[in-house]
This record gives C-alpha cells, structure tokens and sequence, in this order.
C-alpha cells in the first residue's frame, strides 16, 4: 500500500513508499528525488533558447513540472535545495552560484521558483492537472507568482516602473510558451507513468 504522502502525485504513482517502509528508506527516497530535481533546475538554468525579444532560460518550466509531479511539499523543498546549492556557490544559476546571486536583481524571481512550485504542486494534486484547462491555469498561476517575487524584489532596487520594462515585459512571449510547453508536457509524463507501471 503506497503512503498518502505519494499517493496523489505522479511521482508517487511512479515511485511509491510502503506506509510501513523504514524511516531511513523514505528519507533515501526523498533525498534521492531532491538531488534530481535540483540537477533539472540546474541543467534548466543553463539553457537559453533563442527567442525575440531576449533569450528564454528555462527554469520557470522546469521549477513548474517540478512542483507538478512531486507534488507542493517536495516540489517546493526540491527548489529550496537547488538555492541552497547555489548559496553554496555551486554554479547552478544561470549567473553561476553565489550568496550574491540571492540578493541580487534577479533574487526575487529565484526565491519565486519555491513558491511557484509548491503552488502548481499543490493545484495538481487537488486535480488541477486533470484537464488542459485547470493545467492551463495551474502554471499561469505558478507564473504568475514567479513575476511577482521577480518584481517586487526588482522594484525596490529600480523602481516599478522600471522593473516592468526590465524585468516582465520583456519575457511575456517566453513565459506563455513556457506554459504551453508545461501544459503540453503534463500529460506526457502522466501516460509514461502509466506505462512504466504497467
């Protein structure tokens, strides 16, 4: 019998936990989750598609998914790693890694990929992956959430209006193909669950 705490995620479906399972293999498993998760958001980070009218990283799509199949709390623990990691100075932001990087002008958008993790993992397991739409919604709203944590840390170094112009404006197109592609990447990796359990 799988654990409720896997139950409702994908990741669960995927890789499940007996209810009596010893303490240490739930921790080897989260643990295990964790460091790849934050290897994606690292490798995610390093890759800039070319796209008008700047290039696209890819770090809110994958800080997205993350959440989606891991569900909010190891979701947002997962992305929480993957700042720690680059607190450490480990390069795993796309300026490379350091406690600067943190309170940097970029920091506020950093510090949102937890949140928006935890929310569309926290709307996916309520069922909001079910349909095109609620998926729509569920990374528009993890979206959201990263401009806002962008912008609100931005406006306080240059202003809002300034940080409109430097920091949302400028990445609109990227952010609503990023949550097409999330969209269209949910039920993928929901069937190759499917299939993998079978």
């Amino acid at each position: 019998m799988a654990s409720s705490e896997t139950s409702s995620t994908l990741i669960g479906a995927l890789w499940s936990v007996d209810a009596e399972a010893s303490t240490s293999s739930k921790i080897f498993r989260l643990a295990i989750l964790a460091l790849a998760g934050s290897m994606i958001m690292a490798i995610s980070a390093q890759i800039a598609v070319p796209m008008w009218p700047v290039p696209m990283t890819m770090q809110t799509l994958a800080a997205s998914l993350i959440g989606a199949v891991y569900g909010w709390r190891l979701g947002g623990a997962t992305v929480a790693l993957y700042i720690a990691e680059g607190a450490m100075g480990l390069p795993v932001f796309s300026s490379g890694g350091s406690l600067a990087s943190l309170v940097g002008p970029t920091a506020g958008y950093i510090y949102g990929f937890v949140a928006a993790a935890a929310l569309v993992g926290y709307l996916v397991e309520k069922g909001w992956g079910a349909t095109i739409l609620k998926s729509t919604v569920a990374m528009t709203l993890g979206t959201a959430v990263i401009f806002a944590g962008g912008l609100s840390w931005l406006s306080t170094l240059i202003g809002f209006e300034a940080a409109l112009v430097s920091g949302f404006y400028p990445f609109i197109v990227g952010g609503m193909v990023k949550i097409a592609l999330a969209v269209a990447l949910l039920p993928i990796v929901g069937n190759l669950v499917g299939k993998i359990r079978k």
